[in-house]
Protein backbone atom coordinates (compact mmCIF):
# COMPACT_ATOMS: atom_id res chain seq x y z
CA UNK A 1 0.00 0.00 0.00
CA UNK A 2 1.00 3.66 -0.70
CA UNK A 3 1.38 6.22 1.73
CA UNK A 4 -1.14 8.03 -0.36
CA UNK A 5 -3.72 4.92 0.54
CA UNK A 6 -4.45 3.78 -3.01
CA UNK A 7 -3.09 -0.15 -3.86
CA UNK A 8 -0.87 -0.45 -6.71
CA UNK A 9 -1.23 -3.59 -8.60
CA UNK A 10 1.12 -5.36 -10.35
CA UNK A 11 -0.07 -7.65 -13.15
CA UNK A 12 2.45 -10.01 -14.09
CA UNK A 13 1.46 -12.18 -17.35
CA UNK A 14 3.59 -15.08 -18.32
CA UNK A 15 4.45 -15.00 -22.17
CA UNK A 16 6.11 -17.77 -23.82
CA UNK A 17 7.32 -17.34 -26.54
CA UNK A 18 8.65 -20.64 -28.01
CA UNK A 19 5.24 -21.07 -29.60
CA UNK A 20 6.29 -18.48 -32.04
CA UNK A 21 8.07 -19.91 -35.03
CA UNK A 22 10.20 -17.75 -37.08
CA UNK A 23 9.90 -17.71 -40.90
CA UNK A 24 12.66 -18.53 -42.88
CA UNK A 25 13.20 -15.71 -45.36
CA UNK A 26 13.86 -18.08 -48.28
CA UNK A 27 15.13 -14.29 -50.69
CA UNK A 28 17.91 -14.09 -47.55
CA UNK A 29 18.56 -17.82 -47.48
CA UNK A 30 19.04 -18.06 -51.38
CA UNK A 31 21.37 -15.06 -51.59
CA UNK A 32 23.24 -16.06 -48.42
CA UNK A 33 24.14 -19.80 -50.14
CA UNK A 34 24.47 -17.88 -53.25
CA UNK A 35 27.73 -15.56 -52.05
CA UNK A 36 28.66 -18.90 -50.27
CA UNK A 37 29.39 -20.28 -53.58
CA UNK A 38 30.70 -17.43 -55.16
CA UNK A 39 33.55 -16.99 -52.82
CA UNK A 40 34.21 -21.10 -52.26
CA UNK A 41 34.88 -20.70 -56.18
CA UNK A 42 37.06 -17.81 -55.80
CA UNK A 43 38.87 -19.48 -53.32
CA UNK A 44 39.00 -22.54 -55.39
CA UNK A 45 40.20 -20.31 -58.24
CA UNK A 46 43.18 -18.60 -56.36
CA UNK A 47 44.40 -21.96 -55.31
CA UNK A 48 44.71 -23.42 -58.46
CA UNK A 49 46.11 -20.30 -59.55
CA UNK A 50 48.91 -20.43 -56.59
CA UNK A 51 49.37 -24.14 -57.13
CA UNK A 52 49.66 -23.67 -61.20
CA UNK A 53 52.60 -20.47 -59.56
CA UNK A 54 54.50 -22.55 -57.37
CA UNK A 55 54.67 -25.95 -59.91
CA UNK A 56 56.26 -23.53 -62.73
CA UNK A 57 58.60 -22.25 -59.88
CA UNK A 58 59.40 -25.54 -58.93
CA UNK A 59 60.24 -26.98 -62.47
CA UNK A 60 62.27 -24.05 -63.43
CA UNK A 61 64.41 -24.60 -60.28
CA UNK A 62 64.49 -28.00 -61.26
CA UNK A 63 65.12 -27.48 -65.02
CA UNK A 64 68.39 -24.87 -63.45
CA UNK A 65 69.96 -27.95 -61.82
CA UNK A 66 69.68 -30.30 -63.95
CA UNK A 67 71.27 -27.54 -66.65
CA UNK A 68 73.88 -27.44 -63.62
CA UNK A 69 74.35 -31.24 -63.62
CA UNK A 70 74.53 -31.53 -67.65
CA UNK A 71 77.39 -28.83 -67.94
CA UNK A 72 79.12 -30.63 -65.17
CA UNK A 73 78.79 -33.60 -66.52
CA UNK A 74 79.69 -32.59 -69.85
CA UNK A 75 83.28 -31.38 -68.50
CA UNK A 76 83.80 -34.44 -67.05
CA UNK A 77 83.54 -36.30 -70.49
CA UNK A 78 85.06 -33.62 -72.19
CA UNK A 79 88.14 -34.72 -69.36
CA UNK A 80 87.53 -38.24 -70.03
CA UNK A 81 87.98 -37.70 -73.66
CA UNK A 82 90.92 -35.76 -72.97
CA UNK A 83 92.51 -38.80 -70.98
CA UNK A 84 91.68 -41.42 -73.17
CA UNK A 85 93.05 -39.67 -76.26
CA UNK A 86 96.38 -39.12 -74.27
CA UNK A 87 96.80 -42.35 -73.04
CA UNK A 88 95.90 -43.61 -76.71
CA UNK A 89 98.71 -41.64 -77.88
CA UNK A 90 101.20 -44.10 -79.84
CA UNK A 91 104.11 -42.09 -78.72
CA UNK A 92 103.07 -42.78 -75.16
CA UNK A 93 101.71 -46.39 -75.71
CA UNK A 94 105.75 -46.99 -77.17
CA UNK A 95 107.44 -45.08 -74.63
CA UNK A 96 106.12 -47.59 -71.82
CA UNK A 97 107.07 -50.52 -74.01
CA UNK A 98 110.25 -50.33 -74.08
CA UNK A 99 110.16 -48.91 -70.70
CA UNK A 100 108.50 -51.09 -68.61
CA UNK A 101 108.12 -53.99 -70.56
CA UNK A 102 111.76 -53.97 -72.00
CA UNK A 103 110.70 -54.79 -75.60
CA UNK A 104 112.65 -53.61 -78.85
CA UNK A 105 111.93 -51.58 -81.87
CA UNK A 106 112.11 -54.19 -85.04
CA UNK A 107 114.82 -53.50 -87.45
CA UNK A 108 113.85 -52.81 -91.03
CA UNK A 109 114.98 -56.53 -92.32
CA UNK A 110 112.46 -58.51 -88.86
CA UNK A 111 109.61 -56.06 -89.70
CA UNK A 112 106.70 -58.22 -90.77
CA UNK A 113 103.99 -56.94 -93.18
CA UNK A 114 100.40 -58.42 -92.74
CA UNK A 115 98.24 -57.86 -95.49
CA UNK A 116 94.58 -57.44 -95.08
CA UNK A 117 92.92 -59.78 -97.01
CA UNK A 118 89.25 -58.85 -98.43
CA UNK A 119 86.44 -61.96 -98.25
CA UNK A 120 85.41 -62.37 -101.57
CA UNK A 121 81.45 -61.80 -101.52
CA UNK A 122 79.01 -64.06 -101.58
CA UNK A 123 77.82 -65.62 -104.87
CA UNK A 124 74.48 -65.14 -106.40
CA UNK A 125 71.76 -67.27 -104.92
CA UNK A 126 70.78 -69.61 -107.46
CA UNK A 127 67.67 -71.30 -107.75
CA UNK A 128 67.68 -75.50 -108.47
CA UNK A 129 64.82 -76.66 -109.73
CA UNK A 130 63.62 -80.19 -107.77
CA UNK A 131 61.95 -83.42 -109.47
Amino acid sequence: MDKSGTFEYEIRKDFRNNQIVREVDERRLRDLWQSLGIGILLVLVLLFSAWQHFELLRHGYKLEQMQRERASENDINRHLRLEMETLRAPQRIEKLATERLGMVSPGADEAVVLERVTPQPAPAKSIVAAR
